[in-house]
């Protein structure tokens, strides 16, 4: 199990953009499975590469219905809102209601470089569009509703 920092707000690598994934090779895979271990060590559900200080377009998720890696992802469709509260591994000890869609269709690539495309629903796409978020230097706190401590 390899752990990596995850970083926090304030560090401006969270507010960069990130790069393409060009060619999928063990040095990613290993950043996906060392990404996967902080995620469940830190009792997260979702985590972004920028999180790890790696610029690139790369996110996973585990809403506790098995693991999902996401590549070069991009939403294609959105409908129907929802409102509820979110937090980050980036920012500890905070909360805040966000509007996000209700669903969305996003594509990308898995870890063996296959394409697929996957339509989520609620809490999945929710944590889907958090950490798409993530890859384009925006972070929850950017969309609050509300704040709660």
């Amino acid at each position: 199990m390899a752990l990596r920092n995850i970083r926090t707000v304030g560090d401006d690598v969270l507010r960069k953009k990130c790069k393409n994934v060009d060619n999928i090779n063990d040095r990613v895979r290993t950043l996906i499975k060392d990404m996967f271990d902080t995620m469940y060590h830190a009792e997260g559900v979702g985590l972004a590469a920028p999180q790890v200080g790696i610029l690139k377009r790369i996110f996973v998720v585990d809403i506790g219905e098995g693991p999902w890696v996401f590549i070069n992802p991009e939403i294609t469709e959105m409908s129907g809102c929802q409102i509820d509260i979110e937090g980050c591994l980036s920012i500890p000890n905070e909360q805040g209601e966000v509007e996000r869609p209700n669903i969305v269709k996003v594509k990308a690539l898995n870890e063996k470089g296959e394409e697929f495309t996957v339509v989520a629903e609620g809490f999945f796409a929710r944590a889907i569009c958090h950490e798409n978020d993530h890859l384009n230097g925006i972070l929850y706190t950017d969309k609050l509703y509300s704040k709660e401590s």
